[in-house]
Formats: C-alpha cells, sequence, structure tokens
C-alpha cells in the first residue's frame, strides 16, 4: 500500500521543518536546507517492495546533506539508487562530484557524508534498501557512489527502464512478486556494478536473473528478424548455448516457446490495429519474423483456440484469450 507525504496543506512558514521529517523518515537522517524564502510544496509517495521501498519525491530547490554526525547517531548502512525524472541534481560523495539531468541516475551511500543539491523545481525516484541486500564488494562500491549514469545504452538502459517500470506498476503486484521483481532489480544493479568495474563474465548465482532479463530484452528487440535463434542470441551475450538454455529452463520456459509467444502477441495486437486489412495477415506475421504463413496460423491456433482471421472478426473489447501464455517477464 502506497504512502502519501506532503506538505501541501501546511503555511509556507510551516514547510521546511516538516519537509525535514518527511525527508528523514523516508530514508536516513539528513539536514535539509530549503532555497526558497517561501518554499514550494514537497511530496514523497513510497510503496514497498521486498526490502526495496521506492519512493517518488517532487519539490522546490534545496540542499541535503548527511554527515559524519549523523553517522555516527544511527549507524544505519543503506544505498539509495535515484533516477533523476525533472530538475538536475548535483552529487557529491567520495570525492566525487556529478551533475544528473533527467534520465541520468546515480547511487549513494547512508555510511558515508554525501551532499546533494537540486536547483529549481525537481522530481526523481529512489530506490533506498539496506547496503547488504547489495551483492558488491566495498571497493567497488566506493569506486561508483556519486557517479552519473545516463541511461542511453547497454546495461544502464536496461536498468532504468526496469527499475522505472517497477516503481510505475509497484501498486499492482503482490507480496510475493513485489519480492521477486525486487531482487531481479538489485541483480541488474550488481551486474551493472560489474561491468563497470571490468568484470563482464559470469560471476556467480545471483546475477542469473538480471541477465535473463538483458537476454529477454535483446529478443524482444530482434523479433521481426526470422533467423534469431539460440545460437545468435547466446553470441551476442557471448555465453554458450547451453547456458542460455539453463537461464530460460530456471524461469520454467525453453527459448524457442518464448520467442514464439512473444511474436504471437505482438501479431495478436497488430490484426486488430486500423491498417491490419491493408497489410494482411502474412505481412503481419512477417513483420514479427514468422516466415511460413501456414506455420503462423497453425502457431496462433494452437495458441489462442482460433485462426488469426477469426481473431480479427470476433466481437471486442478483445483482451487475453482462454489459453494466451504471455510469458512477459520482469517489467520493462
Amino acid at each position: 500500500m502506497s504512502k502519501t507525504l506532503s506538505t501541501a496543506p501546511l503555511a509556507t512558514s510551516e514547510r521546511e521543518e516538516c519537509w525535514h521529517d518527511v525527508v528523514s523518515r523516508t530514508f536516513v537522517p539528513l539536514d535539509v536546507a530549503l532555497l526558497e524564502k517561501e518554499p514550494s510544496p514537497g511530496t514523497i509517495v513510497s510503496e514497498r517492495l521486498g526490502a526495496v521501498r521506492v519512493a517518488h519525491v517532487r519539490a522546490g530547490p534545496q540542499a541535503v546533506t548527511r554527515s559524519k554526525r549523523h553517522i555516527a547517531r544511527d549507524g544505519r548502512e543503506y544505498l539509495t539508487l535515484s533516477i533523476q525524472q525533472r530538475g538536475t541534481a548535483l552529487k557529491e560523495q567520495d570525492g566525487r562530484e556529478s551533475l544528473l539531468h533527467p534520465g541520468d541516475f546515480s547511487l549513494s551511500d547512508s555510511s558515508r557524508p554525501f551532499r546533494k543539491r537540486l536547483e529549481g523545481e525537481f522530481s526523481f525516484i529512489a530506490f533506498h534498501f539496506p547496503r547488504r541486500e547489495l551483492q558488491v564488494g566495498e571497493e567497488d562500491l566506493r569506486a561508483l557512489t556519486a557517479t552519473a549514469f545516463t541511461g542511453d545504452t547497454g546495461s544502464a538502459a536496461l536498468l532504468v527502464t526496469y527499475f522505472t517500470r517497477m516503481a510505475r506498476e509497484a501498486a499492482s503486484f503482490d507480496d510475493a512478486v513485489r519480492r521477486r521483481v525486487a531482487a531481479t532489480g538489485l541483480d541488474l544493479l550488481t551486474l551493472l556494478i560489474d561491468e563497470r568495474r571490468g568484470r563482464t563474465g559470469s560471476r556467480a548465482p545471483e546475477t542469473a536473473a538480471a541477465t535473463l532479463v538483458r537476454v529477454k530484452d535483446h529478443i524482444t528487440r530482434h523479433l521481426a528478424d526470422p533467423g534469431l535463434s539460440p545460437a545468435t542470441i547466446a553470441a551476442a551475450h557471448f555465453m554458450s548455448v547451453r547456458r542460455l538454455h539453463q537461464l530460460f529452463e530456471q524461469d520454467g520456459a525453453t527459448v524457442g516457446a518464448w520467442i514464439r509467444t512473444q511474436r504471437l502477441e505482438r501479431c495478436r495486437r497488430d490484426l486488430l490495429r486500423p491498417t491490419a486489412q491493408e497489410i494482411g495477415v502474412a505481412g503481419i506475421a512477417r513483420r514479427w519474423g514468422f516466415v511460413s504463413p501456414s506455420h503462423f496460423s497453425r502457431a496462433f491456433r494452437a495458441a489462442y483456440g482460433m485462426s488469426p482471421r477469426e481473431w480479427q472478426a470476433s466481437p471486442g473489447p478483445h483482451g487475453p484469450l482462454p489459453g494466451c501464455r504471455p510469458g512477459g517477464g520482469p517489467p520493462s
């Protein structure tokens, strides 16, 4: 269940003290200095996903400091991954300083001093969790705090997409799914840290879920390629075909079945678009990697219990049909 804390109902003269309390209660004890004569309202909407607290933060310009005094007083060891959505943030920790723009993300560690300055109205999503939940060495972590990661390409882009989707859909998950989704997110973060520290090989079982997320992302971006196969997927990720099959077996699926399900689902949606009649069933099938129209029709009927043309002609609204097995994996 989400929790909302806001200073909007308060008089401007009361907002700074209240906001200081709201921020410290959501994360860890901090000093907060608002940089406006008449402070703008601030709001934090938070949700719990397993060990991770997800917080949507929106407020006006301010400076936040975690000092040695705070650390000596409470000694809490938490990490916070924050994705900037609006405005900029200047972060300082472990001798580094970085400026975050919308779409960038960074890490901070509550066990050591840090500062964060936010100019103008801003919003960001924060993912706050105990340090022990992230299976990386202290040296690796210290080397990457207050580093601005640009979520444009590679594993950083995948992480931003996954975490943003995780935050957006948190309320719809039950407790078991919340724990699993959060654990996979932390696996992705571990994988990214490994890559940035020069360790790109398979390091431990805890990164298997993150590797599977990355592989599935690759597959969904190449569904239109009829040559997509376990061999080409494995080669793109520098692993053996056997290792690829093992990853999917742990997820209760086969590589081929997962690819087919993703292709069929996209064809099912496209068959209902206004342009479907012009493109034709065979054209839509080719668009998503099906070479043989007859094979596509058989696969479609096996999955949804009717032919592609029967699906087009069936009355709406169209939702998932009996027998449809989405197989969509974690949020992306």
